[in-house]
């Protein structure tokens, strides 16, 4: 059985790369958003939330997972985020093999992984797509978010691989330091060229 071409669509917070993801299912390719599932896992009734709650008493409620109740838990401890990764990783890999089984007939997909890199990911992608903007782009769009503290940016900022480094390892880069337009124009391009 053929499959599509998959596209790993990767970025870090604050580049736009939700944003280019809404141009490519605009444009007719099927996108499958890892963060979307994995608020999906981890709302209210949730598959997920039983076992996060299992390994982090107290971390989940009427409304699924606590995100900051979580975060607490987790945020400095690498062995216990360790152990929530052992738990989210799996469940995300199930949905995107069904995802993609789904889309099976289709010419391509996107992936849309934030730490494709980080955590492996780009080795079971065809082509890597890197949204990338100027650091002060993003640090302003990042510090506009609601409840996002400088702090919480730069321990972000931390966990994930430099933009650099992300778009020195890139088939393709989309900037977005540009207007909506012109990143809308990229993204076609690519499309076409793809």
């Amino acid at each position: 059985m053929t499959r599509p071409k998959i596209i790993g669509l990767t970025g870090s917070i604050g580049m736009g790369k939700s944003t280019v993801a809404a141009m490519f299912a605009e444009a007719g390719i099927p996108v499958f958003d890892a963060d979307a599932e994995v608020r999906a896992m981890q709302g209210p009734g949730g598959e997920l939330v039983p076992a996060i709650e299992a390994a982090f008493p107290g971390s989940t409620g009427p409304d699924g997972v606590d995100r900051d109740r979580l975060g607490h838990q987790v945020f400095a401890d690498k062995a216990a985020l360790a152990r929530l990764e052992a738990i989210v990783h799996p469940a995300v890999a199930a949905k995107r093999a069904a995802f993609l089984e789904m889309h099976h007939d289709k010419p391509a997909v996107v992936f849309d992984i934030p730490l494709l890199f980080e955590r492996g990911g780009h080795e079971s992608v065809d082509t890597i797509v890197v949204v990338s903007a100027p650091e002060a782009v993003q640090r302003a769009r990042v510090l506009a978010r609601p409840g996002m503290t400088p702090q919480k940016f730069e321990h972000i900022f931390s966990l994930q691989l430099h933009d650099t480094h992300k778009r020195d390892r890139a088939d393709h880069v989309i900037d977005t330091g540009a207007s909506l337009d012109e990143t809308r124009a990229q993204v076609a391009a690519l499309i076409a060229s793809l």
